[in-house]
């Protein structure tokens, strides 16, 4: 006589896909925050340091400065993973070198600001990238744009005015930051496309080194033909030529500001912008950027900076519009 043993009940199928979706949804939400967090670092060094930069300006010319300070970040991190490039395959670097002249361009446009705009005024007006950034997506992606997207873009236009207006002009440096962050925010859409599509600090190493390239290229044939691509500055070390190729800081506090604009602001900012927009959309990122701003607005203040009261209020009106975008967004 034959006994059969029942074959063991498979568990269903529904229990283990609830607890397959439950590990899934845990690993996504701490991916998130974590994601979150990074980029909310990267937005305090980056706001904290416009006060630095707008030191670090008064006496080393923008582009040569640039170049420094991007230079020094990508030295440092090929120094830490020397052969992080190595995997980076031919659309990596496509991407990395793409993304790294949009962003030279953005800080080129927003040191040169920084030159005559105060670091409170130059830290809200190049928060409007948040704003731009689904206006881009929209146009290059093919993306519709919400209606409470316009809503936002009227009021952030209304507070730009409000700080940057003088007269019937607009200030040069708050124009050369509005160009700013027009280029910050393709950068963002662009980094949201591309960055989980390569390593992170790979693709974060061939952007500074971009940037470094592309300002000290600038900066030595600027210079060499006297063209000085400052604020007045004195020509430094000579050449034979009565002109410098790079004006170095002359003191402590200028390689200071190098440092720590290169390592924290450059580096560890770039890595962590990068890894984190690999794990958020691209809007999401940006608004989490518009944080910068408010760091800025504070450090200013802090260091004695004032802003009028139309200042203040257009202050509120392009934070307004930065988190409607956001909001709106989660409501949808």
């Amino acid at each position: 006589m034959t006994i059969e043993v029942p074959a063991p009940v498979p568990a269903p199928e529904s229990a283990l896909s609830q607890s397959q979706y439950a590990d899934a949804y845990a690993l996504s939400r701490r991916s998130s925050l974590l994601a979150t967090g990074g980029l909310l670092f990267t937005t305090a060094v980056w706001g904290t340091t416009f006060l630095v930069v707008k030191d670090a300006i008064a006496s080393v010319p923008v582009l040569d400065f640039l170049g420094l300070r991007f230079a020094v970040a990508c030295a440092a991190m090929l120094a830490v993973r020397p052969k992080t490039l190595a995997g980076l395959g031919r659309g990596g670097w496509r991407h990395g070198v793409l993304l790294g002249l949009v962003l030279a361009a953005g800080y080129a446009a927003q040191t040169f600001g920084l030159q005559t705009a105060s670091a409170s005024v130059s830290g809200f007006v190049t928060g409007l990238f948040v704003v731009f950034t689904p206006l881009i997506a929209a146009v290059v992606l093919r993306r519709r744009v919400p209606s409470a997207v316009w809503a936002a873009v009227v009021l952030a236009t209304v507070g730009l005015g409000l700080i940057s207006l003088h007269g019937l002009s607009i200030g040069r440096g708050e124009l050369l930051t509005v160009v700013g962050a027009f280029f910050f925010a393709v950068h963002i859409v662009g980094l949201g496309e591309w960055s989980h599509r390569n390593d992170a600090y790979a693709l974060a190493v061939v952007q500074i080194g971009t940037v470094a390239a592309v300002s000290l290229l600038l900066a030595v044939a600027g210079n060499g033909l006297g063209l000085g691509y400052g604020h007045g500055h004195g020509h430094g070390h000579g050449n034979g030529l009565g002109h410098h190729l790079l004006t170095l800081p002359s003191s402590a506090a200028g390689w200071a500001s190098i440092a720590v604009t290169a390592l924290l602001g450059t580096a560890a900012g770039f890595f962590l912008q990068t890894w984190s927009q690999a794990r958020m959309p691209a809007t999401r990122a940006a608004v989490v950027l518009t944080m910068e701003p408010v760091f800025a607005g504070v450090t200013g203040v802090l260091a004695g900076e004032t802003l009028a009261v139309r200042g203040w209020i257009g202050a509120a009106l392009v934070l307004a519009a930065m988190y409607s975008v956001e909001l709106g967004g989660r409501r949808r």
